[in-house]
């Protein structure tokens, strides 16, 4: 297991009656798949059911408090962000960037709408500027080294995709932020926002922009290597650590081609300076910086907690996060297209709605849906989950540091989803 062995094992938390057999995936799981550290954690009609971390690498500082990237689960808590401002009659999503920040009309893009770069439709996938993660610092935004970059960007679209949406993994965090600050009245980071509006009144620990005193809580996320995956998959399922075998991951592997091919950011310059590995977000100052997108530490515990929040529209313990309107708003106008290898969904608000795919429905859309039916919200790279289900009132959240990255649509995670769905429907 890569490093580790069923010895070193340690799983500790519990359940509440009735997710019992969450708890038991759960163990089964870090028994028998290629993890190191995770953390899970399910709240449900305002109380914490699933309580769960484990490590198999004997790593005695990880706990339920530890924190780890978190990669594009972020984009919900930019989303979060920009609700507030909506909340304070600040910032429509049917309005103009440009409205907000009239320098952002430059090379083209006047006319592009806040709901549109939120569905990942502003055709700015890709900059053609390597940045500098120094510049991503707190007082650096506030000098408006990213927003001179952003500002001249020009916007470029996939070719023949019948549609706009292109998934914009890291730079829809850089211009929401941009957006935030000119538009928040205190001049706030997204970062910045977070930390005192959300992460300490609700006491859940979610961050952009960790405090150098805070890089210590921090666990390494570590890629599961390419050869380590095909070799795993190549073997009968009772001994894979791997959740698919050599046929899948070679058929996913090949519809992926065409779609690459087309992507925009085909060829672009790297985007951060540094950036060659995914270690690279290990890096300390980057660490440090805001890349809200894919750049955000949390634990499950937090994440969940926030996630809770909102599957509560909005409330908790008596504080109001977001009044009904901007919640609704948020949640408000989605939009179906394809994006990539399936169809998603996108409300104006820049948050995913799963549901049950119709048919005919491609094995990427099942992949995707099947599972996490009526949750909203997103995932991030290798296995991360955040996301909220009003209709139950659920809150999710679950933290890996192994990075399976061939996992596309985060199915080791959406497999706690399903059992936590089939567990309250038993219970209802």
């Amino acid at each position: 297991m890569q490093g580790s062995t069923l010895e070193q094992l340690r799983i500790e938390g519990g359940v509440a009656p009735g997710f019992e057999s969450v708890q038991r995936l759960y163990e089964h799981n870090m028994r028998t798949l290629a993890e190191k550290s995770t953390q899970l954690c399910v709240y449900y009609n305002g109380e914490k059911v699933v309580d769960l971390w484990a490590s198999t690498i004997a790593d005695s500082d990880f706990s339920a408090d530890s924190l780890v990237n978190v990669f594009s689960s972020g984009k919900s808590l930019e989303a979060i962000a920009m609700a507030s401002l909506v909340d304070k009659g600040l910032l429509k999503y049917d309005a103009r960037v440009s409205h907000y920040w009239p320098e952002f009309g430059s090379a083209g893009k006047q006319t592009l709408t806040v709901a549109e770069l939120m569905r990942h439709e502003a055709g700015l996938a890709v900059f053609q500027t390597t940045l500098d993660p120094q510049d991503l610092l707190a007082d650096k935004l506030k000098e408006n080294r990213i927003g001179r970059i952003i500002e001249g960007q020009s916007q470029t679209f996939r070719k023949a995709a019948g549609s706009r949406r292109e998934y914009h993994a890291i730079t829809r965090g850089w211009i929401v932020n941009e957006i935030f600050r000119r538009v928040d009245p205190a001049g706030r980071t997204i970062g910045e926002f977070l930390r005192e509006d959300i992460s300490e009144p609700l006491l859940a620990d979610v961050i952009i922009g960790v405090r150098e005193a805070e890089l210590d809580r921090i666990s390494d996320v570590t890629p599961l290597g390419t050869g380590f995956q095909f070799k795993e998959s190549l073997k009968p399922k009772f001994l894979r650590r791997m959740e698919h075998n050599i046929f899948q991951i070679l058929g996913r592997i090949i519809r992926l081609m065409p779609m690459l091919r087309n992507q925009t950011t085909a060829g672009a310059p790297t985007p951060l300076k540094g950036m060659s590995r995914l270690t690279f977000f290990n890096d300390a100052t980057f660490r440090m910086g805001e890349t809200p997108s894919a750049n955000a530490h949390c634990s499950a515990r937090g994440l969940a907690k926030l996630a809770a929040m909102m599957a509560a529209g909005g409330k908790w313990a008596g504080t109001e996060y977001l009044s009904e309107s901007a919640w609704k708003s948020m949640h408000d106008r989605p939009v179906t297209v394809a994006m990539g290898l399936s169809n998603t969904t996108f409300t104006q608000g820049g948050v995913a709605n799963f549901s049950k795919p119709s048919e005919p429905s491609t094995q990427f859309e099942r992949a995707f849906n099947t599972g996490r039916e009526g949750f909203y919200g997103w995932m991030g790279l290798g296995g991360s989950i955040f996301q909220w289900h009003p209709q139950y009132n659920i809150g999710f959240g679950y933290v890996p540091t192994s990075l399976n990255v061939l996992d596309i649509v985060n199915e080791r995670g959406k497999a706690y989803q399903a059992e936590v769905l089939r567990c309250i429907d038993k219970i209802k």
